[in-house]
């Protein structure tokens, strides 16, 4: 028995057209009885089903669509129209969800880096600045009471304003505030005595000016009288560049004197020679040991005092101290390395 050949049969493509024409004719006409009675689940599955079939032919169409947008696209009349509106939807729901992971990486990357002030919103950036700055001033404020009860006492001499010009006094006063300021800040502060400040004198004009109405709550000692005859004699040391001692440990229960002057033009040694007229005891810091010093003379600025003393006072490191010297004054440090033996004794 011969076998016939089998012809295969030619595969049929597939007529998106047609397929839609063919889900389209089980779709009840628009205002029939079929719509007006089985309104609801069974024409919003057969809309359904017509979006997926456009979803498969490749069509513009939303990944999610609710009830009521099937129902907003039962009501298009046409092919086209409904085209458009899928794609209008599509195009919403990409940006939404575009602009949800724009939001959830910045909130990531704000997560995973500490919030700058700057970068807080306006409103809740002066709320924020309001209530931390009321927090801190409290805090300072308790620091500087507790110091001035049980703190070690600091003073700064202000006798020296007959030997400055106007711009000098503008000068050193500009210091004491940054002086004060980093003092009360400090987590341990000093008791700030300002001794011989003659009331109306230069001193105390600029201070005013500058304070205004914080000058009488500042919580600080002001003083007409000499650290002298405030304080026993052999407790006082005078800080001078120009002693002939270098200071070799820093002693808590010792009262060091900071000459409040800028000494630009001033003539050398003069606090030196103030000290010696009062018979007090004199130190400089030990800043040739430690460091690599340049051609110059070693004087330093208030405020570079205050962190130095506050440094040696709260962690007895000559090395940590000495890293407020600025260091256009000198070469680096010398190499030490037994800074251990050399931190001061508490």
């Amino acid at each position: 028995m011969r076998k016939e050949e089998i012809q295969p049969v030619p595969s049929e493509k597939l007529d998106l057209d047609e397929w839609e024409n063919v889900m389209k004719s089980g779709l009840p006409e628009k205002g029939s009885p079929e719509i007006l009675e089985h309104e609801g689940d069974s024409s919003l599955t057969a809309i359904k089903e017509l979006v997926e079939m456009w979803r498969m032919a490749g069509k513009t169409v939303p990944e999610n669509i609710s009830n009521e947008q099937l129902k907003v696209l039962m009501e298009r009349s046409t092919k086209s129209y409904r085209k458009k509106y899928l794609k209008y939807l599509a195009i919403k729901e990409r940006l939404k969800k575009a602009k949800k992971e724009r939001q959830m990486a910045e909130r990531k990357v704000m997560l995973e880096k500490p919030i700058e002030i700057e970068e807080l919103s306006e409103p809740w950036n002066t709320f924020f600045l309001q209530s931390l700055k009321s927090f801190y001033d409290c805090m300072y404020k308790w620091r500087a009471a507790q110091s001035m009860m049980f703190g070690q006492p600091l003073v700064f001499d202000m006798v020296y304003d007959i030997y400055m010009s106007h711009r000098e006094m503008v000068n050193t006063i500009s210091q004491l505030l940054k002086t004060e300021g980093l003092n009360r800040k400090s987590p341990y502060p000093f008791h700030i005595h300002f001794c011989s400040l003659q009331t109306e004198g230069p001193y105390h004009k600029e201070l005013l000016k500058h304070y205004g109405e914080a000058w009488d709550k500042l919580l600080i000692t002001t003083t007409e009288k000499a650290h002298v005859d405030m304080f026993p004699k052999d407790k006082l040391v005078y800080l001078t560049s120009d002693s002939p001692n270098v200071m070799k440990t820093y002693e808590h229960d010792k009262i060091y004197i900071v000459g409040s002057l800028v000494d630009r033009s001033i003539q050398t040694g003069l606090s030196l020679a103030n000290a010696k007229r009062l018979n007090l005891s004199t130190a400089r810091l030990p800043l040739e040991k430690y460091l690599h010093w340049s051609v110059g003379k070693k004087n330093l600025t208030l405020d570079q005092m205050i962190l130095i003393l506050l440094t040696l006072k709260d962690t007895g490191d000559w090395k940590k101290a000495l890293e407020f010297v600025p260091k256009r004054k000198h070469e680096g440090f010398v190499d030490t390395q037994n800074y251990s033996q050399e931190k001061i004794n508490f």
